[in-house]
């Protein structure tokens, strides 16, 4: 059984940025990880204390718990390479 991916994206507030990437992140999770992964969003104009946890310095920025190890990506995830590379996604063909 595959180990089901908990990705963590840090926001702060519906920007432009914010939207992007989470349409971004979910384009990517359903054309590798469908099926296998699980998104929480982190808003942190309205919970500003979780910024602390996992030391989030700018925004948006994805936090990969698992699979280990941890990763983070900052920006608008709208390098696609860059974002599989970042969460060691290896692309089938």
């Amino acid at each position: 059984m595959k180990e089901i991916w908990q990705l963590k994206l840090y926001i702060a507030g519906k920007t432009p940025k914010s939207v992007t990437a989470l349409r971004n992140l979910e384009k990517y999770c359903e054309e590798y990880l469908k099926g296998q992964y699980k998104i929480e969003v982190v808003d942190l104009l309205l919970k500003p204390q979780l910024a602390e946890g996992d030391q989030i310095f700018a925004v948006p920025t994805l936090v990969k718990k698992v699979p280990e190890p941890i990763r983070k990506i900052i920006g608008d995830l709208s390098d696609k390479e860059k974002v599989l590379v970042g969460l060691n996604i290896v692309p089938i063909n």
